[in-house]
């Protein structure tokens, strides 16, 4: 008779009765599945204290992190300790540096004459200086050209403006500072004057409306006493009534 023992699918020929050998390898197989079954339910109960010491972990370290850059961004801006353990101020450093730089300066004459080519220079290394130079003259001329209308007009306007330059250095003009506490107040009588305008033309229009009202009930009035006339003239004068 055969028997299958195990995960492994091990075929294992069984005799009528079982050996001791049998015996002790299922005594092995029973520890070993206990044991398996021990890991894995103290797995399921450690699990939630080893995430939150990994937590705890990241929290640590992401701290860590930020002092490490936070005393990387310090040694940057106050420098680091000299000779003497004490800071080096980078400040007092660049002073001194632009100073020793600006007295060669002065001692030199090329470096004179190289501070007053910096302007120069910088245009020179200006990207957009090579297109200033590929452009021709003729192009330049056409593009004036082009625009000739709008210069004319805003030459006009600043024509204009310089003829009226006296008008804005006028003695009248320089005195609206002094003005404008009057024209406050006039600007306030104004408002009030603009809502009693509102508030007459609502009474106009009121006033309107019952005048047409009351026209037309005189007219429906005076036509109903025609109609009531004429239906006592009409047996009089021997006409029908229509």
């Amino acid at each position: 008779m055969w028997t299958c023992w195990g995960k492994g699918g091990i075929l294992r020929k069984q005799s009528g009765a079982e050996s001791p050998r049998h015996h002790e390898t299922n005594g092995l197989r029973r520890r070993a599945e206990s044991r398996t079954d021990e890991r894995k339910g103290g797995i399921q109960q450690t699990s939630l204290p080893s995430l939150r010491a990994a937590e705890g972990e990241m929290e640590r370290s992401g701290v860590e992190d930020l002092d490490a850059r936070l005393q990387a961004l310090e040694k940057r801006v106050c420098g680091e300790l000299g000779k003497n353990n004490r800071p080096v101020k980078c400040a007092e450093s660049l002073v001194r540096i632009n100073t020793a730089l600006a007295n060669t300066a002065n001692k030199r004459e090329r470096v004179k004459i190289l501070h007053k080519k910096i302007e120069d220079l910088l245009k020179y290394l200006d990207p957009q200086f090579t297109d200033y130079i590929a452009v021709p003259d003729a192009m330049k001329l056409e593009f004036i050209l082009a625009e000739e209308d709008f210069l004319r007009s805003q030459a006009a306007l600043l024509e204009q403006v310089n003829n009226l330059q006296p008008l804005l250095d006028s003695n009248h003009i320089k005195a609206v500072p002094e003005l404008t506490t009057k024209v406050q107040r006039l600007s306030q009588i104004h408002i009030e004057q603009q809502n009693q305008n509102e508030e007459l033309s609502a009474e106009v229009r009121r006033l309107f409306e019952e005048y047409n009202k009351m026209m037309f009930l005189l007219s429906k009035q005076f036509t109903q006493w025609d109609e009531t006339l004429r239906k006592l003239e009409a047996p009089k004068q021997g006409q029908p009534i229509e």
